[in-house]
């Protein structure tokens, strides 16, 4: 009796374990070299565009906020703030603040992204671009003061 009980059960593992250690990619039938080369072609766009952004920072910012990795984890966090992965941008933070980089520069580039309002999410470089150019310069609107609600109008009520 024992003896049919685990004939059963080596048949059955014996027809489950190669359908599960079968990869699913079986089904598809995609060209591996148009797509090796797809990747291969973005991962050089993306290359060459990072050492580009960081040494704009490097030339137009000034101190810790122009290091590196400064920068890559800064814009990180604001990235992940606007998508309100918050969890994640409190790690993220923790690094940016162990390698002694200004927390104030955060803050003004998160409220820089805010105030440019919603990123249309068809943009290729939507949210990553706006958060470069606050990045660099976190105060585009200086010169031009935001209108206070507690200004006079010049009309009065009567």
């Amino acid at each position: 009796m024992r003896f049919a009980y685990m004939r059963i059960v080596a048949a059955v593992l014996g027809v489950t374990l190669p359908l599960i250690a079968t990869p699913p990619s079986h089904a598809q039938s995609v060209d591996p070299k148009a797509a090796e080369q797809r990747q291969q072609g973005g991962d050089a766009r993306e290359g060459q565009r990072k050492p580009d952004e960081f040494a704009e920072a490097a030339r137009l910012l000034s101190g810790p906020a122009a290091f590196p990795e400064c920068v890559w984890l800064g814009r990180r966090v604001v990235s992940l703030l606007w998508r309100d992965d918050l969890d994640t941008a409190f790690r993220h933070l923790d690094l940016y603040d162990r390698f002694g980089c200004p927390g104030g520069h955060i803050q003004a580039t998160f409220r820089c992204v805010v105030r440019q309002g919603n990123i249309d999410p068809k943009a290729p470089e939507g949210l990553s671009g706006r958060v470069h150019a606050c990045w660099i310069n976190p105060t585009p609107d200086a010169a031009a003061p935001v209108p206070s609600a507690a200004a006079p109008t010049g009309t009065t009520a009567r």
